[in-house]
């Protein structure tokens, strides 16, 4: 029964840091196509994929460490990526984030 237990932890182990790896390329990758986008839509879909990474970084490092305490960092996260995917997309459609005119 111990063996079992050391093995499904082994596995927990290799699967969380290959987890790691590979939401880190595909960060830098993301990274990319933020700075080189063909146009301000692409950035914005990276940027917003960029801090879902983050979230998914911040939980795996959580699962690592056998911590709760990063889950009100994920959700901070979470709702710091909801208020800037809003602004992004009101700046992309009429040009300004917040409108001067109350008419």
């Amino acid at each position: 029964m111990n063996e079992l237990l050391n093995l499904s932890e082994h596995i927990l182990k290799f699967s969380t840091i290959l987890s790691v790896i590979g939401i880190a390329i595909s960060l830098v990758l993301l990274l990319y196509r933020m700075l080189i986008g063909p146009s301000n839509a692409d950035r914005a879909v990276a940027l917003d994929t960029i801090g879902m990474g983050l979230m998914g970084l911040a939980a795996l490092l959580s699962i690592i460490l056998s911590s709760t305490n990063f889950n009100d960092v994920i959700l901070l996260i979470g709702i710091l990526l909801f208020i800037g995917t809003l602004a992004i997309a009101k700046f992309l459609e009429k040009g300004v984030i917040i409108d001067r005119n109350l008419d």
